[in-house]
């Protein structure tokens, strides 16, 4: 068949194709600890994540999980800090510790062949780490130099004071970091968490990339040896006390040319039946580039260069955000366009073409999640640590695919509600 090149091809949009999310193997190692793992891709890559219950949630004294995590590769009872970096250096391999408000998570990025070699350096750190007294005093010194800067921006002041009105300061979700909290730090408060919330019988391991059963007996011969006691994680107990007053305007900078701006509102987990609808409601108001609030604030008012909302599901709930930056004596006026557009989505619907642009941008951006194994892992991983499988993500695109335009209405009267918002503006 000859290829007829004075016809273009047919556009398709993104609503049309199917969407199938490919399995990911699940494995027990000898100890009963779980394994998920996923061969694809071309490359001799791999990525291995250990996610531990390690989060803000679980600490019992404030700012312990994020100085945990950033000196999980301080040292060890065998190697310094320097040993350390220069073992994962030689075999050009990437250590990334990420603590979130839940977990905490150990990524592991190197070369597949070098994975049996790497394995017992990151189950050195994971069990034997020391925190070493002059490393911590070092950490504490520069995290509160970074935290002094910071506070001088109005965007980092902004993001704390919104999260603390919306959860509580006591609430892990809504905790912001303090200096009084950074100098309070011990290393036996570190060395308790480490043991607690890092012991391996909590841990699950994720692995992507172009491996196989070599690479999976090599996490098992390591990981799958030691004695762990199946146990259950449970964090401390948590209700978010919202502020009763709900505008808050601050000057941080008297000389400030510009203003942060945060309107939000309390908002569900992954596990409510609105979640989902909700993504795409969102990202018609404010979710993306071409959404209603880009359109207004920055493409026509002129008054930023970028706003948007966004849902921010945690384990225990989550939040609705919109923020953006602007010039200070736009303030107000950006204020008012933001709960303009809140009316505007409330009370009249979307049309066709609309609604199918984001329909398509949701898809399609779906599609770019499912090109790669490291992409496909962290969808599973975040599916897995919620509780979900695969029938969560079928019935997310039917839901992307089927939502018409009074059911958008529907849930912006439920939610955009602008008498439930909270409002920060910080200069």
């Amino acid at each position: 068949m000859t290829l007829d090149r004075t016809k273009s091809p047919k556009i398709h949009d993104a609503i049309e194709f199917d969407y199938v999310l490919p399995p990911v193997n699940n494995a027990k190692l000898d100890n009963g600890l779980p394994l998920y793992w996923l061969n694809a891709g071309v490359q001799d890559v791999v990525e291995i994540d250990w996610v531990f219950p390690a989060g803000l949630w679980y600490e019992s004294k404030e700012g312990v999980a994020q100085a945990v995590a950033a000196q999980l590769k301080a040292g060890t009872s065998k190697r310094t800090s320097k040993e350390i970096n220069e073992a994962l250096e030689f075999y050009g391999a990437s250590l990334r510790v990420k603590p979130g408000n839940d977990n905490a998570t150990v990524s592991l990025f190197c070369l597949t062949k070098h994975v049996p070699a790497l394995l017992p350096v990151i189950f050195e750190l994971l069990t034997d780490s020391i925190f070493p007294q002059e490393e911590l005093d070092i950490y504490k010194q520069n995290t509160i130099q970074r935290l002094l800067v910071s506070l001088r921006e109005c965007d980092f002041v902004a993001n704390q004071k919104i999260d603390a009105l919306l959860f509580g300061e006591a609430h892990p979700y809504g905790r912001f970091t303090k200096r009084a909290v950074i100098e309070a730090i011990t290393r036996e408060d570190m060395q308790a968490f480490f043991k607690k919330s890092y012991d391996l019988s909590g841990v699950k391991i994720f692995m992507a990339g172009k491996v196989g059963e070599q690479e999976t007996k090599a996490i098992n011969e390591v990981f799958g040896k030691v004695a762990v006691q199946q146990t259950s994680s449970e964090g401390l107990s948590f209700t978010p006390v919202t502020a009763t007053e709900r505008k808050h305007h601050i000057i941080n900078d008297e000389n400030g040319v510009q203003g942060a701006i945060r309107i939000g509102s309390l908002f569900h987990n992954r596990h409510h039946p609105d979640f989902a609808p909700m993504v795409i409601t969102n990202t018609l108001f404010g979710g993306y580039f071409g959404s209603r609030l880009m359109s207004n604030i920055r493409e026509d008012k002129g008054y930023t260069y970028g706003i948007y909302s966004s849902t921010t599901p945690m384990l225990n709930g989550g939040s609705l955000i919109v923020q953006t930056e602007v010039g200070r004596d736009v303030v107000e006026a950006a204020v008012k366009e933001i709960y303009h557009e809140m009316d505007v989505i409330c009370n009249e619907k979307a049309d066709d073409d609309e609604l199918l642009l984001v329909k398509n941008y949701l898809l399609g951006s779906l599609l770019g999640d499912l090109d790669g194994p490291f992409h496909i892992i962290q969808r599973w991983r975040t599916m897995i640590l919620n509780g979900m499988d695969a029938s969560q993500f079928n019935q997310n695109v039917e839901i992307y695919k089927s939502i018409t335009a009074d059911e958008v209405q529907a849930l912006a009267q439920k939610y955009f509600n602008k008498d439930n918002f909270h409002e920060v503006v910080v200069i």
